[in-house]
């Protein structure tokens, strides 16, 4: 059997959590950076609040979870048949579609 020594399993396992404490600390910096331009900006009055648009992002939200849950639930419907694995690409299937109901409902909205 190919088992490996304590150190080394001490060393993998702590790979992935100095990773994550890296990254925290590097988004942690990168918004304080983003937070003190945005109070320089406001404060030399060039600050414009920038503008997003839901009907566009739930538009595509909608279509890559929808695809992805298509796709998801056939091979899993393929490959283990009806079962609890199906529902790994039923519940993005169902959200997608969700999401383009919400899209379809606000456009008639406006």
């Amino acid at each position: 059997m190919n088992q490996a020594y304590p150190a080394a399993q001490v060393i993998i396992s702590l790979v992935p959590i100095v990773g994550i404490f890296f990254s925290a600390v590097i988004v942690f910096f990168a918004l304080l950076w983003k937070h003190g331009e945005i109070k320089l900006r406001i404060t030399k009055n060039t600050y414009n609040p920038p503008v997003f648009d839901w009907k566009i992002f739930s538009l595509l939200t909608g279509l890559c979870l929808v695809g992805v849950g298509f796709v998801i639930s056939l091979v899993f419907a393929i490959v283990s048949g009806i079962s609890y694995a199906l529902l790994g690409g039923l519940i993005p299937l169902a959200l997608g579609i969700m999401i383009l109901i919400f899209y379809k409902l606000v456009s008639n909205v406006k």
